[in-house]
């Protein structure tokens, strides 16, 4: 691949393939130059370290996903919305494993990028549990208790971690009922 087509773009793309193939602990400016078909030094005219390129895949990566779930939540309202963005949240960071990593660096970095990566996102959910009646002080906690359930459960599907034999997705099924109920169970709740 030739210098004049490298691109902060492709460099980032490059960068979020090899980090889901070879996991972001495993990723190094090495092996990106060699995908990319060029010598390691070459990418500093470009990016100034490994950890700016694990910066812009958690942007790459919040930027993706949010994409995914707000068009989960297309042509729905209330529950099912917020089921089809939990889907859409689950799936997404189980078939991007690197990707999702970078993307748990989220309050690692302070700065407009990292706060505008989430924006839409964090307004879309805000939007739709707003509609269920729900007070905002529950809201949050709601917002918190769902990262928490799909960060932790993509991770530990991530990690192979699940020892027992009965269906990961009848689990997560469930276990997304048990919130959708909980949350049902505050509406109306000032």
């Amino acid at each position: 691949m030739s210098k004049n087509i490298i691109s902060d773009e492709l460099i980032i793309e490059t960068s979020a393939k090899l980090s889901n193939k070879v996991g972001l602990d495993n990723l190094s400016l090495k092996l990106i130059a060699e995908e990319l078909n060029i010598k390691s030094p070459s990418l500093y005219n470009h990016i100034k370290s490994l950890d700016e390129i694990k910066q812009r895949l958690m942007i790459y990566g919040w930027k993706q996903m949010e994409e995914k779930i707000i068009d989960s939540a297309v042509g729905v309202s209330g529950y099912d919305a917020l089921k089809n963005m939990c889907y859409a949240f689950y799936d997404y960071s189980t078939n991007n494993k690197g990707i999702f990593t970078a993307m748990l660096w989220y309050n690692k970095y302070e700065n407009d990028k990292k706060d505008n990566a989430t924006k839409r996102l964090f307004n879309m959910i805000f939007k739709v549990m707003s509609s269920l009646d729900i007070s905002e002080d529950n809201i949050n906690h709601i917002v918190r208790t769902l990262r928490s359930f799909l960060e932790g459960f993509s991770l530990l599907v991530n990690n192979n971690a699940f020892g027992n034999p009965i269906s990961i997705k009848e689990s997560f099924d469930l276990s997304l009922e048990i919130i959708i109920n909980g949350i049902k169970a505050l509406e109306g709740v000032k």
